[in-house]
């Protein structure tokens, strides 16, 4: 089951081209109903503490809503990411929650790490960027609306990391954490292929 998360965050709607079909899990976070209403679409359950919610804006009146305190320890788009799991989503597409606050865009980069880890497929993007997490793995991006195509180290060291289809391939190449220079590549051919074969990185795809 695949579920859509709704966060905060600056979109580019025009440029996200994920969009949830009939049977989609649909949550909004706290502020993310905001931008679930861009795309005209009501979600299933809001969720928050609704400290940053518009006061114009108006809950649909067929959403479950749940209301969490203030003052937590998980953040309103960790408790979505939580939720989803729980109604059995293997499948999470984050849109916002990159961008503004680095505090912020970093824990929801984490968010994608763990997910990984619990072998649910997770994507964040925001129109602006879309990333994903992999480890120990392979996956090929198709060329899209973002022109930069990034490997962003998690580990101390990443081993065996190739790419093909770029401007600037890697073959069996080792990325570090503290030195990070495989940034600001791009997609030259119909998709780019991606191996990694020991550690883990986010990938990261930028419109500017």
């Amino acid at each position: 089951m695949r579920a859509f998360i709704y966060t905060g965050g600056e979109i580019l709607p025009e440029n996200v081209t994920e969009r949830p079909e009939e049977g989609d899990l649909i949550i909004a976070a706290d502020c993310g109903l905001e931008n679930a209403q861009r795309f005209g679409i009501v979600p299933d359950v809001v969720l928050g503490d609704f400290d940053s919610l518009s006061k114009k804006v108006q809950i649909p009146e067929s959403a479950e809503i749940m209301t969490v305190p203030a003052e937590k320890n998980e953040t309103d788009t960790q408790l979505a990411v939580s939720l989803a799991l729980s109604r059995g989503a293997r499948n999470i597409v984050i849109v916002g929650g990159i961008g503004g606050r680095l505090d912020h865009t970093m824990s929801n980069l984490a968010i994608l790490e763990d997910l990984d880890r619990r072998m649910v497929h997770g994507l964040m993007v925001s129109g602006y960027n879309r990333a994903r997490f992999l480890r120990n793995n392979s996956t090929l991006i198709p060329r899209s609306g973002y022109r930069y195509l990034a490997l962003i180290a998690a580990d101390p060291v990443v081993k065996g990391v190739s790419i093909e289809g770029v401007k600037y391939p890697l073959k069996k190449a080792g990325l570090e954490r503290c030195n990070q220079y495989a940034v600001s590549n791009e997609i030259d051919g119909n998709c780019a292929l991606i191996d990694v074969r020991r550690g883990g990185v986010w990938v990261v795809e930028s419109r500017e």
